[in-house]
């Protein structure tokens, strides 16, 4: 103990010489705290709609009038022809075409129907995906809201009425930055303790200090301890640094127990900071501990979760998932900070993280070679 108390003071020493290690520890994760947020959410709003209208009647404009107040839709054009408005997908000027026809009014009063015919652009899928999906549903409601001034009802009617409510659990505002905030928390985490922890033996190995360490009666898993326990004591600063982000900037205050998630971050730390020290026991330049460490860290973020569900990708990615440490904490978190979960509800993620900390930091261990 005495031996491994030395050593961390060295390592501490060493860290805080470092005004840049410093910066990258705390200053990072604030800066991209506050903007990811912002970027990341799936909520499109402002999307250009061109409104081609050969009616011209009361029901047209009553349409049109419900599609932009509906805070979504930017009327960028009003026009009658067609092939304007599609100059302007063309341009990327435009995101939809809405086309009622001459007959839309006369139709729907005679025959109680009438056609609507909805241009999207679709290079931007993910934006023509939902942006065609508002408009469908803002014209289903303009729909009922026609049916119903038509229908007149007797004062007593034999028939059923069912009202259908619904409420949303664990986020009732549907709030898109509660369900990102954690996972993006997870992330940093991960690239402050993965990245740093890589390129720490390795430049220990450039700047030829390895050898003196080699030299010593140190023992091997004393180093990797050496080595292990300052960045997880700086990763709990970071995560701490991140909750008080989210709730001066954002408002968002976990459901669940602090203590949970502590202790999950715990473990999950050791399996990260163990990947990032067994890195570097394999590169021999930063340079090389850089570029595995970041080929990992996209890999990880991508099928991770965070962006995309991971029930929707195919079998085979959902099997890579299962090796993909970060897809446990961002689920962990989410659970905790949004559903208020427990030590035992996340009973089988601690058992998973924790094979994941024995098992790299064991084979960091065993790969780094003492030479004398």
């Amino acid at each position: 103990m005495r031996t491994l108390r030395f050593l961390l003071q060295k390592e501490f020493r060493q860290i805080f010489r470092d005004p840049s290690i410093l910066r990258i520890i705390f200053m990072m994760p604030a800066i991209q705290l506050l903007v990811l947020p912002w970027a990341a959410d799936y909520e499109i709003k402002n999307i250009n709609l061109s409104v081609v209208d050969k009616d011209h009647s009361t029901y047209s404009r009553q349409l049109i009038s419900k599609i932009t107040a509906s805070g979504y839709f930017h009327l960028d054009e009003y026009t009658s022809s067609y092939k304007q408005a599609l100059q302007r997908i063309e341009l990327d000027k435009s995101d939809l075409v809405l086309e009622i026809p001459a007959s839309f009014e006369r139709n729907l009063v005679k025959e109680n129907e009438s056609e609507l015919f909805i241009s999207v652009n679709a290079i931007n899928g993910t934006k023509a995906n939902l942006g065609g999906a508002y408009l469908r549903s803002i014209i289903n409601d303009y729909n009922r809201e026609v049916r119903l001034k038509w229908i007149q009802l007797p004062r007593l009617s034999p028939e059923l009425n069912i009202a259908v409510t619904s409420s949303n659990w664990f986020n009732p505002f549907m709030n898109y930055k509660i369900f990102m905030v954690p996972g993006i928390i997870v992330l940093l985490l991960t690239m402050v303790g993965a990245n740093l922890a890589a390129l720490n033996i390795v430049k220990e190995k450039e700047i030829g200090t390895i050898e003196q360490m080699n030299v010593t009666p140190v023992k091997k898993h004393e180093f990797i301890l050496a080595k292990l326990i300052p960045f997880w004591v700086l990763g709990l600063v970071v995560l701490t640094v991140g909750f008080t982000i989210a709730r001066v900037a954002y408002g968002i205050i976990p459901t669940g127990s602090f203590l949970v998630i502590y202790g999950f971050a715990a473990i999950y730390l050791l399996a990260v900071l163990g990947l990032g020290l067994l890195l570097s026991t394999y590169a021999a330049t930063q340079q090389q501990a850089m570029l595995i460490s970041f080929f990992m860290m996209m890999i990880f973020i991508l099928m991770g979760g965070l962006y995309t569900s991971i029930e929707s990708m195919p079998k085979w990615a959902q099997w890579i998932t299962r090796f993909n440490p970060v897809s446990y904490f961002i689920e962990v978190m989410r659970m905790v900070v949004l559903k208020g979960s427990g030590f035992a509800d996340i009973q089988k993620h601690l058992l998973t993280m924790l094979a994941f900390a024995v098992t790299l930091n064991g084979w960091a261990i065993i790969n780094y070679k003492k030479r004398a």
